[in-house]
């Protein structure tokens, strides 16, 4: 059985939206106001996180906005990404081009809990709001690693709102990134009783 992991670069005030500035959000592009630094190092963390999970599942906007980008370039990230076997969740993505990618369809609770009971390494979902949530709330996750970036910008969609139920997590390990950056790392605390 994999363990699924949910990683996400996120702001201060819990802002998961439009990190790259490509969603035309008023307070997108926030990843990279980091300084090159910050950049290297965060990559550096992604290689790191690539390299040590078996699959990724994504949800079909962050599939797209990958797919679209890691087939062209080149390096040890992308030669991994390109050649790691990728999930989709989506009902409308039939054909898709990014190598060794199968699409999940259906109700994507029991794809996932199948996917998770049949992997034979750890699962990491990146990006993906809906999905990520959806996974949270039916107690799906395993590993929760949130990339915390020094800023606040008062409005956007966060990755913690609206969950239905409460939550409890453990910490398990923080890492400072590049001095600015904080890789926090939790695990949901299971009822023993």
């Amino acid at each position: 059985m994999g363990k699924l992991i949910v990683s996400e670069n996120l702001t201060l005030d819990g802002v998961i939206e439009d990190p790259a500035g490509t969603e035309g959000s008023r307070n997108g592009g926030w990843v990279g106001r980091i300084g090159d630094r910050g950049r290297e190092e965060a990559a550096t963390v992604a290689l790191e996180e690539a390299l040590s999970t078996a699959a990724m599942l994504l949800g079909r906007r962050t599939y797209d906005f990958l797919a679209s980008r890691w087939p062209s370039r080149t390096g040890a990230l992308a030669a991994r990404l390109n050649a790691k076997p990728k999930y989709v969740v989506s009902s409308t993505l039939h054909d898709p081009a990014w190598s060794n990618t199968t699409v999940l369809r259906g109700d994507p609770v029991g794809a996932v809990s199948t996917l998770k009971h049949d992997a034979t390494g750890d699962i990491i979902v990146a990006g993906s709001l809906q999905l990520a949530r959806t996974l949270l709330e039916n107690h799906l996750v395993d590993e929760l690693r949130l990339m915390l970036y020094p800023m606040v910008l008062g409005e956007g969609r966060r990755l913690l709102e609206d969950l239905v139920d409460r939550i409890a997590m453990r910490l398990v390990a923080n890492r400072t990134v590049a001095g600015d950056l904080v890789l926090l790392t939790y695990e949901p605390v299971h009822d023993e009783a």
